[in-house]
This record gives structure tokens, sequence and C-alpha cells, in this order.
């Protein structure tokens, strides 16, 4: 196992908070680009109804 040989070089009371606020921060990136890039996304969190022109769309 290579990748259990960085905690001979590196504590594991270090690596791990640093690897969890890593894991944190990409989490909150991807939640605030969705917030900031989509029209929708604070209609649904208001409780719009959908358009017809949105129901009506086939899906991906």
């Amino acid at each position: 196992m290579k990748e259990g040989r960085i905690f001979l070089y590196v504590s594991p009371n270090v690596i791990i908070p640093i690897m969890f606020l890593v894991l944190v921060l990409a989490s909150l990136a991807v939640h605030y680009s969705i917030l900031s890039n989509t029209t929708w996304f604070a209609d649904f969190w208001q409780g719009a109804a959908v358009t017809a022109e949105a129901a009506a769309a086939p899906a991906p």
C-alpha cells in the first residue's frame, strides 16, 4: 500500500484535518457554483411552480 507511507512523513493528526477541510471547501465550491449559475434553483427553494416549458422538456 503505497498511499499508507505518507503517514511515515506526515502525522495523521495533521493530514486528516487538512483532507477534511479540502473536502468541505470542494463541496462548498460546488454548491456555490450551482447557486450562482442557475436561475431556477432559488425559485425552487421559494416553492415556485414548474413552468410548462420545463415540464414539457425531455430529460437528458
